[in-house]
């Protein structure tokens, strides 16, 4: 039996559901099959998404239509802002879930979706003709035929967990992993590794003491994932708890050192440097007595609570002997401990910066298959992954993101273009241009050019204006409007801030670290009016536009600046290289550089120049081969 479908995603994960979402979404006829239709976007280590540079590459999801701000604000039962104490560059929304809820709110959303099916199934093998992706096989022995094939399975090929000297094939806990289809893959010449990440202890909240825990609450103000004007919070808001290990817990967790997974050889695969397992962080930072533990819901109803900051794949009962020193934790109760997996992943130099792979035409990569980690990231490739597939299939130009446009940007041209040695987290350190890729500004940035795509429908985009101009009138105003010493001195000196000698412009006043909007306005009625003129057809997005435009006042200089070099580095971007040189035979390249060159074969320029390995020196050899 044969089916044949424009699109079709294998894996529904997060990078899974968000290129399925989008080739439908855009027109094509998309099969999305999983292993089980009720894990459909599951929340496989922590129920929460967000964090620093994830929650911003959210917000960037939700402003191009994608879905997953939109599934987050459904199921949130904890917000809140991170990073206050900093700039507005480095505020990073983060949302603890409903894990059960975050399933069904996907499965909704996909079984709702038009041009999409549903198919329960394993693949086990992808089928190629001529160097081009043409369906793939299942281990019900169904055939299905293909333009395009996007392939996020996750940790789930060849996947393999670890509890102490206990191995189990699975991709993950109780659920089978995938074989066959890696090495279908690589049969055409892709070239595949290993790697290693850890969930941790999963506690029965009847056996915790939370009068020895810190509290940790969350926000209920009016920030949320989504730029759409859903309601904030949905859901019941829970709070969270801290407490920390002690000498004790080091003391057992070190004996048990011989029988762990990562430290007797049993794992040779790279775990991510960033969530480290607490076995990993006692040996790398011994001189430590302590390490602070997170413990956070799984649900609204449930009693599951989940341990964040004890990943770990020691042997069970070591992990519930060190726990129980801990006051908190005396009376333990589990419901399962935590574990290792190994998995399968692509080099993503491989990739084309849509996530085509160079090597089969019309097969995606999206997420961990990538050497990535997170459900953000994986998100965020799977978004780019299903809009390239659509235009594959129909026609258009590429559609990709500038490093300058997008934290999805940065993510996805650090993997193509310097490739993966251990699994690759977002950070905002990682890109260059933090000012310009806020959280408050992503539908700014990126729901104009969705819209012309025909991703982002027309109450997203008239959304997006309304809010631009709103900004636009605010500030314009600020720059505009005079004020007196005589009239505003007595607010500043209330506020704290040095009263005025001579005339200003109230925008000069705005750029006082101590006067805000709020702060301000109430004293001066003119801006006050201007303000409920500006606001009055977004009353429920109010605070959203004013935030949003006190930004702007205060970070204009810094935009304006990293934007110019942005655009001088834009000039490097639009010489185009591919195809050009033979690399090889360069001899004023570099052995290293050549070498490199070869292997990833870059776009342009601008992307030779951020290869680990090629020198400026190698960079103005190419520039003066250009011709420029």
């Amino acid at each position: 039996m044969d089916f044949k479908y424009d699109v079709i995603v294998i894996g529904a994960g997060h990078a899974g559901c968000e290129a399925a979402a989008a080739a439908a979404n855009l027109g094509s006829k998309t099969c999305l099959i999983t292993m089980d239709m009720n894990k459909i976007g599951q929340m496989s280590c922590n129920p929460a998404v967000g964090g620093i540079a994830k929650g911003q590459i959210v917000r960037e999801i939700d402003a191009l239509g994608g879905q997953m701000g939109l599934v987050t604000d459904e199921t949130a039962i904890q917000f809140r802002i991170l990073n206050r104490s900093k700039g507005p560059a480095m505020w990073s929304p983060r949302a603890q879930c409903d894990r059960a809820k975050f399933i069904w709110s996907w499965r909704e959303k996909l079984e709702n979706t038009p041009n999409l099916h549903i198919w329960q199934d394993t693949v086990c093998e992808l089928l190629v003709e001529n160097g081009e992706v043409t369906g793939l096989v299942t281990v019900w022995g169904v055939t299905f035929k293909a333009k395009c094939v996007v392939l996020t399975a996750g940790t789930f090929l060849n996947g393999l967990m670890h509890v102490g000297r206990h191995k189990l094939p699975g991709g993950r806990m109780a659920e089978p992993a995938s074989y066959q289809l890696t090495e279908s893959i690589a049969r055409h010449g892709s070239t595949y590794g290993r790697m290693k990440t850890g969930t941790p202890v999963r506690i029965d909240a009847r056996s915790v003491h939370f009068d020895q825990m810190e509290t940790q609450d969350g926000e209920c103000d009016f920030h949320k994932f989504s730029f759409m004007n859903t309601s904030v919070r949905h859901l019941k808001q829970l709070q969270c708890w801290t407490c920390y290990t002690n000498e004790e817990v080091h003391r057992i967790l070190r004996e048990g050192l011989p029988d762990s997974p990562l430290f007797n050889g049993q794992i040779q695969s790279i775990g991510p440097r960033y969530c480290p397992s607490i076995e990993t962080k006692i040996v790398t930072f011994p001189d430590k007595n302590q390490h602070q533990l997170f413990l956070e819901p799984e649900g609204e109803t449930t009693q599951e609570l989940y341990l964040n900051g004890f990943s770990s794949s020691l042997p069970m009962d070591i992990q519930i002997a060190a726990l129980k020193q801990i006051p908190a934790f005396k009376d333990l109760v589990i419901y399962r401990p935590g574990y290792a997996i190994e998995y399968d992943y692509f080099d993503p130099t491989q990739l084309k910066h849509t996530l085509e792979s160079k090597i089969i035409k019309n097969l995606f990569f999206a997420g961990q298959v990538n050497g990535t980690t997170g459900y953000e990231e994986a998100g965020g490739q799977g978004l780019i992954a299903g809009i390239n597939a659509h235009i594959n299939c129909h026609g258009g130009e590429a559609f990709t993101l500038a490093r300058d446009e997008a934290y999805i940007g940065v993510l996805i041209d650090d993997l193509v273009t310097k490739g993966v040695d251990e699994p690759y987290r977002m950070f905002t350190s990682r890109a260059e241009y933090r000012i310009l890729l806020r959280m408050d500004d992503a539908d700014m940035r990126l729901t104009e050019r969705a819209y012309q795509l025909g991703l982002a429908k027309e109450d997203r985009y008239q959304l997006m204006k309304s809010k631009k101009e709103a900004v636009e009138q605010i500030v314009s105003f600020a720059q505009n409007y005079s004020m007196k010493p005589a009239l505003i001195n007595d607010a500043l000196e209330k506020i704290g801030t040095t009263p005025l000698r001579q005339g200003c412009k109230l925008i000069e006043i705005l750029n006082r670290p101590q006067v805000t909007i709020e702060n301000i306005s109430e004293h001066i009625p003119a801006f006050q009016r201007e303000l409920e003129k500006a606001t009055s057809s977004d009353e429920g997005r109010k605070e959203e536009i004013l935030e949003a435009a006190e930004i702007l006042i205060k970070y204009q200089g810094y935009i304006d600046r990293e934007r110019m070099i942005a655009e001088k580095l834009a000039r490097l971007e639009s010489i185009k290289i591919k195809g050009k040189f033979d690399y090889a035979s360069i001899q004023s390249l570099s052995t290293e550089a050549r070498q490199k060159l070869v292997k990833i074969d870059p776009e342009t320029i601008a992307q030779a120049s951020r290869i680990p390995g090629v020198s400026p020196s190698d960079i103005n050899v190419l520039l003066v081969l250009s011709g420029r």
